[in-house]
């Protein structure tokens, strides 16, 4: 059988998870042809990545103004997305406009204007867009999935959803591209993209009306200064007063992150390592959300990026009873250490309520990998040969959108003060 052949856009953090694993389980039915980017360093050092873990040869390389000539000499079946968030619809159209089928690294895109591009897009071409919810494949989020569709609780009428990000992850969204709002449609579109598309998920539903409030009350330069930090810094590396925060990341200090970044950015500009209690950051690290679904479910969500503790609690309330769900996840920085340790889970717990019953807890099936175990699992549906799966975790253009556009309509609902409706932001 022949290697399907993909072409990887983005050779940040988050590629490795794709290329590695082409290079390693799937190669068997998997060939990466070629690596495009902004910066000719970064695609140097994930092939130099390739060439000493995997013993692959070297991909020929391309920038952004060659990709058209990059599809067209390939000919690639699939073109993987994983360059930061503003950009990703740009590569999606271009991919399926030239005959390719596209997978996406979260969020699908950061605003509804380049949503309802790329839905278009698929529309016209009748090319495949898959997006990358690998939080879905996690053991313990499909058991949810399954007790809510085995109806455990009878119908869900509400959900509380509680998402914590610590002062390692939650603080790296903040030195980052991801600090700039247009870049990343700000944290209840990048991260929490994965959450509301797990309640979509669990639910089998999908968002009507949304209503939001928060703020950027931590990070940023006049939270510190209020809070009486007076020694400043643009960034981590190579400033004393960075020597003695615990918030700074030095660069020369991790050789990966020094490569992929230190290394590199004479090219771009781009500064990995900026300080969280700087000037320019315009995301939110505080944010309260409001969801009425299409089958008239209401959920509370919160987020909040700067805990002491790292992962989610999550209840649901039925009409038969309440699921409460648990989960402590391991710290993690982008791209700074083992892919495996990303969203690893460190403790879970699902209990069942029945109403007038003895409650139980439920048996949780230990998953390997990141993201909960989920990884592995969504890495096989891409590139190998995944078997029926009858809770549907594979992401469509369509989940993608949903899930995008909970937070994009929780950031207008911000601007206005006022309810945002789903149906007023795109047609499918």
């Amino acid at each position: 059988m022949a290697r399907k052949k993909y072409a990887l856009v983005g050779t940040g953090g988050r590629s490795r998870m794709f290329w590695g694993a082409i290079e390693s389980t799937f190669k068997k039915t998997a060939q990466l042809v070629a690596f495009c980017d902004i910066n000719q360093m970064r695609m140097d050092f994930a092939n130099k990545l390739r060439q000493d873990e995997y013993g692959a040869k070297p991909v020929p390389t391309y920038k952004p103004n060659q990709f058209d000539h990059m599809v067209k000499k390939h000919k690639p079946d699939t073109v993987i997305v994983t360059t930061i968030d503003r950009t990703h619809h740009r590569y999606i159209i271009r991919a399926m406009e030239l005959g390719c089928n596209a997978i996406t690294e979260k969020p699908m895109t950061v605003d509804e204007k380049k949503c309802q591009a790329i839905l278009d897009t698929v529309k016209k071409t009748k090319k495949n867009l898959r997006v990358t919810f690998n939080y879905r494949y996690a053991p313990h989020n499909t058991k949810v999935r399954e007790l809510i569709m085995d109806g455990v609780i009878g119908d869900i009428l509400s959900v509380h959803f509680e998402w914590l990000l610590d002062t390692s992850h939650g603080a790296d969204y903040f030195r980052r591209w991801h600090r700039d709002k247009r870049n990343s449609g700000g944290l209840l579109v990048h991260k929490a993209t994965h959450h509301f598309d797990l309640v979509n998920f669990w639910l089998g539903s999908h968002p009507k009306t949304v209503f939001c409030m928060g703020d950027l009350r931590f990070y940023g330069r006049e939270n510190a200064e209020e809070r009486g930090i007076i020694d400043f810094y643009q960034r981590g590396t190579g400033h004393k007063n960075a020597e003695k925060d615990p918030f700074a990341l030095n660069l020369e200090k991790n050789a990966r992150l020094k490569a992929m970044y230190l290394d590199a950015e004479k090219e771009d500009g781009y500064q990995r390592d900026q300080s969280v209690f700087g000037d320019g950051i315009s995301i939110e690290d505080t944010m309260g959300v409001m969801v009425r679904y299409a089958n008239e479910a209401v959920m509370t969500y919160s987020l909040n990026a700067y805990m002491p503790w790292e992962g989610f609690n999550v209840n649901f309330n039925g009409n038969k009873g309440r699921i409460q769900v648990s989960i402590g996840e391991k710290t993690y920085i982008n791209a700074g250490g083992d892919i495996s340790e990303e969203g690893a889970t460190k403790t879970k717990r699902i209990l069942v309520l029945p109403i007038r019953e003895v409650p139980y807890e439920v048996d949780i099936v230990e998953g390997k990998g990141g993201h909960g175990g989920g990884d592995p699992v969504l890495l096989n549906d891409i590139f190998g040969t995944p078997k029926r799966d009858k809770f549907n975790r594979a992401a469509s253009h369509v989940d993608g959108a949903m899930s995008i556009l909970t937070g994009i309509a929780a950031n207008k609902s911000m601007k206005t003060g006022l309810p945002v409706q789903i149906d007023d932001l795109v047609t499918f």
